[in-house]
């Protein structure tokens, strides 16, 4: 009966001295540039290549951003920064390849996040790929 209740002691001294508390939050992070294919072929899957950067080390990456308007495509960086820890300052760049299988005829749209104006307002790079 001692091992159980010093057993039972143990795990609750490791739960109580575990920090629980995540402080971190989400972030988009802008498209810095994209390699796009000059036209998809109609149910092949293709890559588009998007480059980003982590602003500091306390960032880092999640997924991709992807949302569907119609024909068009959104594309950001979704990222965790952690808002606890001291950050080195150091500017890292990333590439992501990202798999478009295109099941429609229309043009798709894509819109690359550029980030947001000084009036708050969020900015695009758009580029047309065709569909054959």
């Amino acid at each position: 009966m001692k091992k159980y209740f010093s057993l039972f002691g143990l795990i609750i001294l490791i739960f109580a001295c575990t920090k629980t508390d995540i402080n971190f939050r989400y972030a988009l992070l802008p498209i810095d540039s994209a390699i796009t294919p000059s036209s998809f072929i109609l149910g092949k899957t293709d890559t588009i290549k998007v480059k980003y950067s982590l602003p500091n080390s306390c960032y880092s990456f999640l997924d991709v951003y992807y949302d569907y308007q119609q024909n068009a495509r959104v594309i950001a960086i979704q990222a965790l920064k952690d808002t606890e820890s001291l950050c080195a300052q150091v500017l890292v760049q990333k590439e992501v390849s990202i798999p478009i299988k295109p099941m429609q005829k229309e043009n798709y749209v894509f819109k690359f996040w550029k980030g947001k104006d000084t009036s708050g307002n969020d900015t695009f790079e758009e580029v047309v790929v065709t569909v054959k």
